[in-house]
């Protein structure tokens, strides 16, 4: 049995269920998601995008779901807290899929910004909802994002009103918690409009020692000479499966600056479609990525250029260790008419142990004339030369090996314009390489 059948019969035998505790605005694309879903069936690895995961395979187990929406017995303020701590921010949390609106921040937000539940504000908004909700994210072209909008029911909103700059960074952890395995469907809306700015820092965390399968899509809108800042970082642990789909669409002079760090996982795919719709718009995209023991790392962009003198950067790094498998593939895609494109694409790739396999396919497809376009990728080893220059000054194999490999992967971290962030990175990822950071140091719930 294909393993698409089992959320076949599941949606068929839940559905009222499943609508009983959603908003209209999210069940209205509910039973066209589901048309979509048993149309496609799950992508094979024939599937160009998905070449390098077995999506299939990752979705075949049966993991118990919480459509009933039973409220989990955790207060997350005062059980947790993340590794991440010291950087002035406004912090809420997500239960599995659900907003935690039980204790909210004492901080308050600029008039008009909201940070909540996707599913009472859908109830109260639904024209608001519905103008953005579903639309970026098609469910007829992913399969993963159809099953995730027909059995969403809940999931996080992100607003900021026109010319609101938010100073204080927004800090959103995202719990997985169960007593028995399970999959989780997180929804989240993020709309930033004309001359807006915002600081969005994600975390995701495992509480619990469970086979955890997450899927989450990202639906970001950020209009004229806004401003978004979207940091995703992952340590979870290796019986965690995650599938994540980011939506983006820039209008003019937008900028984006999106970073995603992989310091611990299980299996993780992370696929990231945006489109630059208006002239002048700008984004940058960092992926940071460290893997070892049999852990898998898929990271898959596609930009799209549509309008006149936008730019695009991307720089992903891995450093994979023992067993670990990495994929990178990205594409710059540039439309006709989108003349004065500007656009760099760069993966570098550390396999520190002949174990350790990488695959990388950068891709340019450029229909307008005046552009400056260029993409690299490379695979290596440790610098034996380096190596051995360090050794022969009395350094240890273990500490020359680690020196090499933060020097590599903090080209990445240094982009990234959060300085608190940056600043804890640099400690987290040396625990990282050294064996220490087996889970969130502030996590008191699994202690």
């Amino acid at each position: 049995m294909q393993s698409e059948q089992q959320y076949i019969d599941l949606y068929q035998q839940a559905r009222e269920m499943i609508f009983s505790h959603a908003p209209e605005v999210m069940n209205a694309v509910r039973d066209q998601a589901f048309g979509h879903f048993k149309a496609q069936g799950f992508p094979s690895k024939k599937v160009e995008r998905y070449k390098y995961t077995d999506i299939q395979a990752l979705f075949a187990p049966d993991y118990g779901l919480n459509l009933n929406r039973l409220d989990i017995p955790v207060d997350p303020y005062e059980a947790f807290r993340c590794d991440v701590p010291n950087l002035s921010t406004s912090l809420y949390f997500v239960v599995n899929d659900m907003f935690y609106d039980k204790v909210l921040p004492k901080s308050h937000l600029p008039e008009g910004v909201v940070i909540g539940s996707l599913r009472a504000y859908a109830t109260e908004n639904p024209d608001f909802i519905g103008r953005y909700y579903a639309r970026l994210a098609k469910t007829d072209a992913d399969a993963v994002t159809a099953l995730n909008t027909m059995l969403a029911q809940d999931g996080l909103l992100v607003y900021v009103p026109k010319g609101i700059v938010v100073d204080r960074a927004i800090q959103v952890i995202n719990i997985l918690r169960s007593d028995v395995d399970l999959m989780v469907n997180r929804r989240v809306l993020i709309v930033v409009e004309e001359g807006a700015e915002i600081k969005l820092l994600f975390c995701d965390h495992t509480a619990d020692d469970r086979h955890f399968l997450a899927t989450q899509v990202i639906e970001a809108y950020v209009g004229a000479n806004a401003s978004l800042d979207l940091y995703c970082m992952e340590e979870t642990h290796n019986k965690n499966t995650r599938v994540s789909n980011l939506y983006v669409e820039q209008q003019a002079n937008s900028r984006l600056n999106h970073n995603v760090i992989t310091l611990h996982n299980g299996i993780t795919r992370n696929r990231l479609d945006l489109i630059l719709r208006g002239d002048g718009a700008e984004c940058r995209c960092n992926g940071c990525v460290i893997a070892d023991k049999q852990q898998h790392v898929d990271n898959n962009t596609l930009i799209v250029h549509e309008a006149q003198h936008c730019t695009s950067n991307e720089l992903y790094k891995y450093v994979l260790d023992e067993q670990a498998v990495g994929a990178f593939a990205g594409k710059v895609y540039v439309a006709p008419g989108a003349q004065k494109t500007a656009s760099q694409m760069t993966n570098q790739n550390l396999c520190a142990t002949r174990g350790a396999r990488m695959f990388t396919q950068p891709m340019l497809e450029i229909y307008a004339d005046d552009v400056k376009c260029a993409h690299g990728s490379t695979v290596g080893q440790l610098n034996d030369a380096a190596m051995f220059y360090m050794r022969q000054r009395g350094i240890s194999e273990k500490e020359a090996r680690l020196l090499l490999q933060n020097a590599f992967i903090n080209e990445v971290i240094d982009q990234m314009r959060l300085e608190p962030l940056r600043d804890r990175l640099h400690y987290l990822v040396e625990k990282r390489f050294r064996g220490e950071l087996n889970k969130c140091a502030g996590c008191r719930l699994c202690k």
